[in-house]
This record gives structure tokens, C-alpha cells and sequence, in this order.
């Protein structure tokens, strides 16, 4: 089976990558290295021990995207690839609107010529805005709190009325918490460009010396210590939700929706205490002012995707601070970082 994983250089697309590659699919990767490098995919394949197919494109030019589609015969899509950041996106919806919704218009038209209509998508749990009660369900009232939110809920339903216009499409909604993380061997990890926009890479810069001290966005919400609580999911375990939701759309189900996370929430001050105990640094911060779009808390009720998938979450919070203390401290300047001898 053949897998075409847009945006797959990426933080998650990476780690799905390698786990695809090692469940036995073939896989052909689409990537701008808006936000990712080529060095990842060479670390995919060599974690792997197999090849992939790679096209440096962009979603926005549709002769690119075509070509992909020309040249393998695809069976079904991972659609990782658009811009992410909360924060970033209430400076500049407009590029966040024309990126992340006509890059998935031109991807799906062209999906749809070649009559491949097994879609995955990464999707997000800002489509639940501020919810009024926790655990959040997939039955939860949608609705978004920023512009990066706002475009996942559009295209998911985007997508629902594409399925509802035609039958022969199958998709899985996959609604994400908070990755953090790194993949075990050191090797894959988050490694954005410029001022991280998450707070675990920005607390692991802290940590390797590349950034000051973090800033708290906020230590006045209705949580226990005051700081934002989220549902923190290893990368790892995130990955492998795409691996279990791919035999669910062959079963032809129309359109599914899961959570992906623990069902646990950490507030930031939480995360920091973690960190510093699983790299044995310490990390300085300081409180300011709320973030635009942010909400006070926010975890899942994954029960869904253990019934119907077989996928739980596996990975704890020493765990993803442990394996993102072993990426930063190996790749001090990610990517960019050279490989020390063995």
C-alpha cells in the first residue's frame, strides 16, 4: 500500500513516516520545507532502514502536486502539511486562510482526479474552541478561538461535505492535543525555524542554552496553579494513531472522527517541574500576559479511539521530557546539528 504524506518532513509527519516504513507501506513524502528540512527525511530512512519517495512541492502550485500523483500510484493520503502556530495565526490569518485551506482545496481536487479517496487528516483540538467541561469528546459543540483553529474546523467540514456529495470517500479526522516529545533513538524531533511557537521546544532551547528563559503565557487561569493546562501526547504514540486509523478506512466507514491524546492534562508549570527532572537543568521563565486565542484547559476523552482503533496512548510525562531532553541535547541546533561518530 502506497502512502502519500503531505508536510511529511515535519515534526509529526516525520514520526509517522518512520513508523510507516516499518509497518511495510510505501511511502512518498510531499514537503515545501516550509518549516522542516532535508535532513529529516534522511534520518527517517536510515531509523526505518528503507527508502521513501520525496518531492519538495508545494500545495499551492497544483502542476507539482499532479505530477506525484502521475508518477506513483497513491492509495491513500496523510495530510499533515500547513501552518500551525496559534499565536501566528491572529497576526496573519489571511496567509494562514490562503495556505492551510486552498493548499487542502488543491490536494483533494487533484485526490479526486486520480480517484484516490482514502484521506487521513490532521486535524486539531482547537475545533472545540473553549470547552465548557472536561473531558472533551468527539461529540463536543465545534467552534475556534483563533484563525489556525478556524481553518482545521473549515476543512473538516469541507470534508464532511465532500463525503456527503460522494460516497467513495473515507476519512479520519484526527483531532490532536499537544505533541511534545522526540522519537527514542535521538535522531527525529521538533525543531522549528525561528522562535519556537510550542512550549516544550522552547522550554528544551532554554535547556540547551539557545534561548534565555521561557515566557508563561498567563498564571491567572482557572486551573490548579494558575497556568494553562493541556492533554501532552509523545510524538511517538501520536504517530502511531495514523498507523491504526489506516485498516479502519479500508473497512469504507465514510468519515470517522477521533481525539488522539492521554486524557491527562499538565499545566505549563507541571511541564517545567518534568523537564527539569528528566534533563536535570533548570529552566528559567518568567509570567506575562495571556496569548491571544488561548484557552485555560484543555484534555481528551480518547475512549473512542481504543474502542474502534485499538490505540491508546502508551508514552508518560517523564517519557516525553526524557526523549525531548535526548533530541535537544544531541542536536543542540537541530537539524543543522552534525551527527556525532559513533
Amino acid at each position: 500500500m502506497k502512502i502519500l504524506v503531505t508536510g511529511g518532513a515535519g515534526y509529526i509527519g516525520s514520526h509517522t513516516c518512520v513508523e510507516l516504513l516499518k509497518d511495510n507501506y510505501d511511502v512518498v513524502v510531499l514537503d515545501n520545507f516550509s518549516n522542516s528540512c532535508q535532513e529529516a527525511l534522511n534520518r527517517i530512512q536510515r531509523l526505518a532502514n528503507k527508502k521513501l519517495s520525496f518531492y519538495k512541492a508545494d500545495l499551492l502550485e497544483s502542476p507539482s502536486v499532479r505530477q506525484v500523483f502521475k508518477d506513483h500510484k497513491i492509495d491513500a493520503v496523510i495530510h499533515f502539511a500547513g501552518l500551525k502556530a496559534v499565536g501566528e495565526s491572529t497576526c496573519i490569518p489571511l496567509k494562514y486562510y490562503h495556505n492551510n485551506l486552498t493548499g487542502t482545496f488543491n490536494l483533494l481536487s487533484i485526490m479526486g482526479e486520480f480517484n484516490v479517496k482514502t484521506l487521513v487528516f490532521s486535524s486539531s483540538a482547537t475545533v472545540y474552541g473553549d470547552p465548557s467541561t472536561l473531558p472533551i469528546t468527539e461529540t463536543f459543540p465545534l467552534s475556534a478561538t483563533n484563525p489556525y483553529g478556524r481553518t482545521k474546523l473549515m476543512i473538516e467540514e469541507i470534508l464532511q461535505d465532500l463525503h456527503t456529495s460522494d460516497k467513495d470517500w473515507n476519512i479520519a479526522l484526527l483531532r490532536y492535543f499537544n505533541p511534545v516529545g522526540a522519537h527514542e533513538s535521538g535522531e527525529l524531533g521538533e525543531d522549528p525555524q525561528g522562535l519556537p511557537n510550542n512550549l516544550m521546544p522552547y522550554i528544551s532551547q532554554v535547556a540547551v542554552g539557545r534561548l534565555p528563559r521561557l515566557s508563561v503565557f498567563g498564571a491567572d487561569y482557572d486551573t490548579p496553579d494558575g497556568t494553562g493546562v493541556r492533554d501532552y501526547i509523545h510524538v511517538t504514540d501520536l504517530a502511531l494513531g495514523h498507523i491504526r486509523t489506516l485498516p479502519k478506512l479500508a473497512e469504507k466507514p465514510g468519515v470517522v472522527i477521533y481525539n488522539l491524546g492521554t486524557g491527562n492534562g499538565f499545566s505549563v508549570l507541571e511541564m517545567i517541574n518534568g523537564f527539569e527532572k528528566a534533563s536535570g537543568q533548570k529552566i528559567a521563565y518568567q509570567v506575562t500576559d495571556r496569548r491571544p486565542g488561548d484557552i485555560a484547559a484543555c484534555f481528551a476523552d480518547a475512549s473512542k479511539a481504543k474502542r474502534e482503533l485499538n490505540w491508546e496512548a502508551g508514552k508518560s510525562l517523564d517519557d516525553m521530557c526524557k526523549d525531548t531532553w535526548n533530541w535537544q541535547k544531541k542536536n543542540p541546533i537541530g537539524y543543522r546539528t552534525q551527527p556525532k561518530e559513533e
